[in-house]
Formats: structure tokens, sequence, C-alpha cells
């Protein structure tokens, strides 16, 4: 019986065998092949090891996508675990990523230079030779055997809990492992990478969407390390640096405590951002500034109780207000609406209120309309003598919004969800996934986006961010992870029922199955312990701010 198979963008083709996505590759006229990692068979994320059985519908992923990169480097991530394990017999757990690279630490002992320096030879052994990837399909329990015989007790524990059977685990030269989306079937694949010891540890560079053929030289950044490690610090004290200590936590009734003990580390946060503040008497504008769904706004009104309990008032002007009519929003590459460049804002009314508003003058404050896509009416604001003018939204760290202020009267924070409770201690839930969940859930409920159009739209807001938001992050005088461990497993019960909305003939719908297949492995925890005054509540509904 012959297979018609159709291409995206290419003639249909017909077998009459089954065949793998990448014999077909080779047998059809397909430009930059060598730059294709993995495909979508009938919508699905598939390796290319994948067989075609029956009359399919294939695209081909590569490098020149954020979807490509993505598998990319969970494969760069699996070359790295796995050499660590078979070389020196010794895990390696995922905690954090900075500056497009991750960041790996044993808990057996600290890696040193010759550490990195063998497992960077034999991930390039690997990549020469074409190490196989495959893809096995194990019963639950050999699956937990499996992972518990690798000392990868996260993993064998958080298998127990989901209760996936059967289980689909790689293999990399006899070390298995899982991930929430395809691997390259080969080693050979994914040749650019570099490692970088930095402090016991190990970060791993693959490319970007910018650059797919080469890495980003390495960055580092002192403060940001150390927030971040204090963070993962915190979340492994308490048990739940993974889905699995969520899970336990849940099925021991313990959930309440956890929502509370993360709120109470935000009020920290806060609490100590103000203490700073208030050391400087100078200060008349505070910049918070962070990518899309990083919790900008209700940070920003929580700082403002917090520096009233200390006697300081201020008020508070949101950039989101400020944007340009939708049809004059400049385009991005692809032709489409770029919401994350600065240009989206109407930079001269900007800076004239700001400076009007320090000068003690009275100001009509525009107020954008997100279904209309217009600016319309909003109200007037004068600042008091000893009042802070607080301004909040993704390029508040861009001077161009405040040329005219000097940098002795500016306080800047960079707000972002840097970092959580992983899947697992090779499954990271990154700032970016935080933060599309985050969105999906408050476009459907307030701006009346389907979970299609959010998807849609995210890749433009992901190259907007790495290009105008995160370069200014040094700029910032403090740093709010607005990450909380137990987020997640709230925004669950409301993404799914959205994710799954997402049609098959829909060109993000691959992306649906990945962060459902991720959501899988997430308890659910119910919103109704969920503070008003929380940062989630921003998204899911019921803050006291609104």
């Amino acid at each position: 019986m012959s297979i018609e198979i159709k291409i995206k963008e290419r003639p249909p083709f017909v077998s009459e065998n089954p065949i793998t996505a990448r014999e077909l590759l080779a047998r059809i006229d397909y430009p930059e092949k060598e730059n294709v990692v993995a495909c979508r068979v009938n919508r699905v994320q598939r390796p290319l090891s994948w067989e075609l059985t029956i009359d399919s519908y294939i695209e081909f992923i590569g490098t020149d996508s954020l979807e490509g990169i993505e598998v990319y480097t969970r494969t760069l991530s699996f070359l790295l675990t796995s050499s660590a394990t078979r070389l020196m017999g010794i895990r390696l757990n995922l905690t954090q990523s900075m500056f497009y690279s991750y960041f790996y630490e044993s808990p057996d002992r600290k890696l040193t230079e010759e550490d990195c320096a063998a497992l960077r030879d034999e991930m390039r052994r690997m990549t020469a030779d074409g190490a196989p990837i495959t893809r096995e399909v194990f019963a639950v329990d050999a699956a937990r055997a499996i992972m518990s015989a690798q000392r990868y007790d996260d993993k064998e524990r958080l298998l127990h809990y989901a209760g996936h059977d059967p289980v689909i685990l790689y293999n990399c030269r006899g070390v298995y492992d899982f991930f929430g989306g395809a691997l390259a079937d080969s080693a050979a694949l994914t040749p650019t990478f570099e490692l970088h010891p930095y402090r016991g540890g190990v970060f791993i560079s693959g490319p970007t969407f910018d650059n797919p053929d080469k890495t980003l030289p390495f960055s580092e950044s002192p403060k940001l390390f150390r927030l971040i490690q204090d963070h993962t610090a915190w979340l492994k004290r308490l048990s739940v640096s993974t889905m699995a200590g969520i899970h336990k936590i849940v099925t021991e009734g313990g959930s309440r405590d956890l929502v509370m003990l993360c709120e109470a580390l935000h009020t920290k946060f806060l609490s100590d951002i103000a203490s700073a503040i208030e050391g400087r008497p100078d200060v008349r504008l505070l910049c918070l500034a962070g990518p899309s769904s990083s919790g900008k706004t209700t940070s920003s009104r929580r700082l403002r109780v917090q520096l009233l309990s200390s006697g300081i008032r201020s008020r508070t002007l949101e950039l989101d207000n400020y944007f340009v009519d939708r049809e004059h929003t400049p385009l991005d590459r692809d032709g489409k609406p770029d919401f994350e460049a600065v240009e989206a804002l109407d930079l001269k009314l900007v800076n004239e209120q700001i400076a009007a508003l320090l000068a003690g003058e009275e100001v009509d404050v525009p107020k954008f309309d997100f279904l209309t896509g217009k600016r319309t009416k909003g109200c007037k604001m004068r600042l008091e003598p000893d009042e802070l003018l607080v301004i909040e939204g993704i390029h508040g760290l861009n001077s161009q919004l405040t040329e005219s202020v000097p940098p002795e009267k500016k306080y800047g924070i960079f707000i972002c969800p840097l970092t959580g409770t992983n899947i697992d201690f090779h499954n990271r839930i990154g700032t970016t996934d935080t933060r599309l969940l985050r969105r999906m859930v408050r476009d459907a409920r307030t701006r009346g986006h389907t979970a299609e159009a959010t998807l849609k739209q995210w890749p433009s807001v992901v190259r907007g961010s790495h290009r105008h938001i995160f370069p200014y992050q040094e700029n910032a005088d403090a740093l709010f992870n607005t990450s909380l461990a137990y987020e997640t497993p709230v925004l669950k019960g409301y993404v799914v029922p959205l994710l799954k909305t997402v049609p098959e003939d829909s060109p993000v719908y691959g992306e649906a199955q990945r962060l459902l297949a991720l959501l899988e492995y997430v308890p659910v925890i119910p919103s109704d312990d969920v503070p008003n005054l929380s940062i989630i509540r921003e998204f899911i509904g019921g803050s006291c701010f609104e």
C-alpha cells in the first residue's frame, strides 16, 4: 500500500513502503537540509528517525526557528549529562539560565576546569561520530528502575507521581532520560556549542535564533548569578527544586503553606528594595522594567505600599498606556507588529509627561485600550513635592524614556521570573515558558485573545525581549525574581483548557502540544489560597490592585 506524504511548501511525496522522516528529507529537494534537527508529523513534534507508516503531513524543523533552537538545546543538554554520567559517574543538575547559556552543577562534587575540558572533548567526539540518540518506549516500572539505577532520583519520583504508562525515554550511549519535547536523532546535528567552567559548575551555550550558526560570546553577571543561586538554594531547603517535591507537598495537604511561604519571600524582597530606596533620599524616579508578563504591574503597586509603610509616598505611571495606535506600531522582520520595540511607545509623550510630573505640573495620562488598539482619555495626574514617580513597563530601564532625569535621581529595578521550580533536574520551566503561560491566561481573560493567537505572537515577543529589554537589565540597581514555586501548578488549571482549543491544523499546534506534555508532570493547586495581592492574581484575576 502506497503512502502519500504531504510536505509543507513542497510537492507531495509517494512512497511504496514505510519511510523515516530522515530518509524522506534525503530524497526530496529541500533548502538548507543540514539545518534540520527534527520534524512535525501530523502537527506533533517528532525526531527525524520517526517512521511514516500512514498518509501524513510533515513539516521539517530547522534552526531558523525558535522551535528548532529548543530542540537543539535539549539535545546538547542530553549530550552533556550523558557524558558526565558515563565518563565521571556524576550527575549534573540544571539550575539556571543566563544570556542564552544554561548552568549545570553536580550534587556529587564541584567541577574542575579539567572536568569541563574532558566533557567538552567527549561531546566533540559524539558530534563528530554522529552518536545516535534513540527514542524508546518502556513500561513505567521499567522506566523508574532505569532512573533509579542512574541515580536520577528526582526523575524516578516524578514518574511515580505523574503516573504515565508507558514512558518515552531517549537513549544516548546507554544513558537514558526523558524530555518535554523531541530531540535530534543524532549528535551530528548539534555541533555548535561551547562549555564555560564557572564557580564549580559549567555553562553550556548553543546557537541562538538570531545566530543559528554560532554561539554568542559568554557574558557573566555576578549580581544576576548570585540572585538566582540564592533562590535555587531556597528552593532546595524547602525540597521544592523540582515538581516531585511539589507533588509530595500536594499529596500531603501542604499546598496552602507553600503558597504562604512563597508570598512571604516576595514581601521580604520588596521590603529589602524599599529599604535601599529609603537610603537614597535624592531619588525622584523609580524605573521598573522587565519583559512581557513578568509581573511589573503588581510589583510596582506592592512596592508602592511597602514604601508607604516607611512614609514614602509615590504615584505610578504605566508605560503600557503610551503605546502608539496599533496602525502605527513598528513591524518586526516578519512584517508583524513588534509590540516589544521601544518605538511602539510614544517616546516624545513619555518624556514630556515624566519631566512635567517631576516639575510638579499636572498632565493628562492616557489610557490604552488593548481591544481596539487605540489610546483613549485616561486621568489627570500631579505629583506632590514629597512623592516619588514610579514608571513600569517593558522599557522602564531604557534611557530613551528618561533622558531628562539625572542618573542620581533614578533607581532602576529589573523584574522577571528568573528561575523557579523545574520539572526535574534536566527539564527546566524557563523564564520564557513561565511568562508564556502567564500571558496566555491574561490574554484570554483581559484581551479576548485565544491561546492560538498568543502562541503565534510569542516568537516575536521573545525576539523583542532579547533585543530591546534584557540588554538593559545590567542598568538596574536591584533585581526582583517574581517566580513562585507554586505558580505553574496554579496556572495549569487555567492554561490546559486554553491549550486544548488550539486546532490541529494550526501552525502552533505542535507548540501547544509541547506545553501540554510538560504540564502533564505538574500537579494542580487550586487558586483559592492565592492571596489577592499575589503577582499571579495579575494573570488569573482577582487582584486587589485591579
